[in-house]
């Protein structure tokens, strides 16, 4: 599956990656309803040509990145469903192949030198709650009941191809540390992405200073950043980044709009300082360390055309 090229290698040669946007928003745009715990996982289960066509309209779109519909998918998820865990995992497996499928059906119809890879999703444990705790960071588990939550389905994802992990929506310092020795342990790179309380602090108040430093210290770890947070805070979270960091930063925002974690509903954007578009706001990102720009809830294709056609290529160094 891999194009023999790694996500560090790729950012080390000078060049800039576009990610894809949101998987949910347009698999309900293709009519499914994902009012489920299971969110937009469910849809493996039921209807996964429509994921693998997201993924290539999001190639089609300009996209390097494809994010695998895994961010939800876990043995103790979908036994809910009365699967198995080694049908659960057959489905994380899944996952990778439709992104792979979508991958290489753009490159047959469009060969060139543009990299394109899959990230294989690893979503918190607040999302398999399904109560919004992503966004809060307030659930408590042990270092060892993270990894064992985690391991299956890193496993699979591994196994499956993925080209790196997209451990994201992260809200919470001890998770991010069980997620970070299992990288170790899989020998797999990763970049990790935090939900944020405010610019200076992940979901459970953790300051993004420590969770640098936290990083720094394995070497496969690719990228930092944050993901699935509101558009105005976004520059001053990578200032903050920027200082301490000694990595390429990753930012992939949500669309302006507000989120209600509690009623699970969208109400009006507020009001973003410059331009409240990823496109619009892609220089500002970039010129404060963001090499992987993209979009999380709420962005379509549309909004990565736009991303595309404003970012600066930047040539090799």
């Amino acid at each position: 599956m891999p194009q023999n090229t790694t996500l560090s290698t790729y950012l080390a040669s000078g060049k800039d990656l576009v990610l894809d946007g949101a998987l949910a928003t347009e698999l309900e745009a293709h009519g499914c309803d994902l009012e489920d715990a299971l969110w937009s996982a469910k849809v493996l289960l039921e209807q996964p040509h429509l994921i693998k066509q997201v993924h290539r309209d999001y190639f089609d779109a300009g996209a390097s990145v494809a994010i695998t519909a895994s961010y939800q998918a876990t043995p103790q998820g979908f036994a809910r469903r009365g699967l198995s865990v080694e049908e659960s995992l057959e489905l994380v497996a899944l996952s990778v192949r439709l992104a792979d499928e979508a991958r290489q059906e753009y490159l047959a119809a469009n060969p060139g030198p543009r990299p394109l890879l899959v990230a294989g999703s690893v979503g918190p444990y607040g999302a398999y709650l399904a109560d919004g705790s992503e966004y809060r960071g307030d659930y408590t588990l042990s270092a060892a009941e993270f990894r064992d939550f985690h391991r299956p389905r890193i496993a699979a994802l591994v196994e499956a191809g993925a080209d790196f992990l997209a451990c994201e929506t992260l809200p919470s310092f001890a998770e991010a540390e069980a997620l970070l020795a299992l990288v170790a342990e899989f020998d797999v790179e990763s970049w990790f992405t935090f939900t944020l309380r405010d610019s200076g602090h992940i979901s459970d108040g953790t300051p993004l200073e420590s969770v640098a430093a936290l990083l720094r210290a394995e070497p496969r770890v690719a990228a930092v950043g944050v993901n699935c947070v509101p558009l105005e805070l976004v520059t001053p979270a990578l200032e903050s980044l920027q200082g301490v960091s000694d990595r390429p930063l990753v930012a992939y925002p949500n669309s302006g709009e507000t989120y209600d974690a509690v009623t699970k509903t969208w109400g009006p954007a507020v009001g973003v300082q410059g331009s409240g578009t990823l496109a619009g706001a892609a220089a500002d990102w970039h010129d404060r360390g963001a090499r992987l720009i993209g979009g999380c809830c709420r962005t379509t294709p549309r909004d990565i055309e736009g991303l595309v056609a404003n970012m600066t290529p930047r040539e090799p160094a």
